[in-house]
């Protein structure tokens, strides 16, 4: 009996310890992702200027930001570094008319419903979650995007608060506290008490 309690524990033990390493490799964060193009988001918009929304056209429309289509990058490619092979996928992708097979960098799970349409009419800067995107040469997941670390900002969401001609600055420059409380009245947020409820992202 001792014995198979014993396996019992361990086995136990085990398991959570390879499910928590599954979690961390699942998490990710810091790790650039393999992409069909590397694109260059260092180059892209922190060289160029490009604007968020060039690439993520439904980011203030949709829950989802979108990914950009073969023909968003063919605006420039069809004419710049046209034939460069780092660029074979894009032209693949334009003659067999197929959508270019983007890699998801920030996942959350099934039963997490986030809206990235409500968070930018509010004035939550894109570098407030995806961090200095402008200084990734490739895409890296900059936080966890654990529920704790959402719940901190929905309890007092002032702070990571801008002028919606900030929200897609990199970076986005930080209000004075008075500054962010007044725009945070301005923008008539929901109470503390709904944002924080689980039915807001648990739907």
């Amino acid at each position: 009996m001792k014995l198979v309690l014993l396996a019992i524990f361990l086995g136990a033990g085990a398991a959570f310890a390879l499910l928590v390493g599954l979690a961390d490799a699942y998490e990710a964060v810091g790790e650039p992702q393999a992409q069909p193009i590397p694109f260059s988001h260092k180059h892209h918009v922190g060289d160029i200027g490009l604007d968020c929304r060039f690439c993520h056209t439904t980011v203030e429309k949709t829950a989802f930001p979108g990914m950009p289509a073969t023909q968003t990058c063919l605006t420039c490619h069809s004419q710049l570094f046209a034939q460069q092979g780092i660029l074979a996928a894009l032209r693949k992708s334009e003659a067999e008319n197929r959508p270019l097979a983007w890699k998801r960098v920030h996942f959350l799970p099934d039963f997490v419903y986030f809206d990235h349409s409500i968070h930018v009419a509010k004035g939550v800067a894109c570098a407030e979650c995806h961090g200095r995107v402008d200084q990734m040469p490739l895409a890296w997941k900059a936080e966890k995007l654990e529920m704790g670390w959402c719940l901190a900002c929905h309890r007092d969401p002032a702070p990571h608060l801008h002028p919606h001609d900030q929200v897609f600055a990199m970076p986005a420059d930080p209000l004075a506290e008075a500054d962010a409380r007044l725009l945070a009245e301005s923008l008539k947020l929901q109470s503390t008490r709904r944002l924080t409820d689980c039915s807001t992202c648990h739907r």
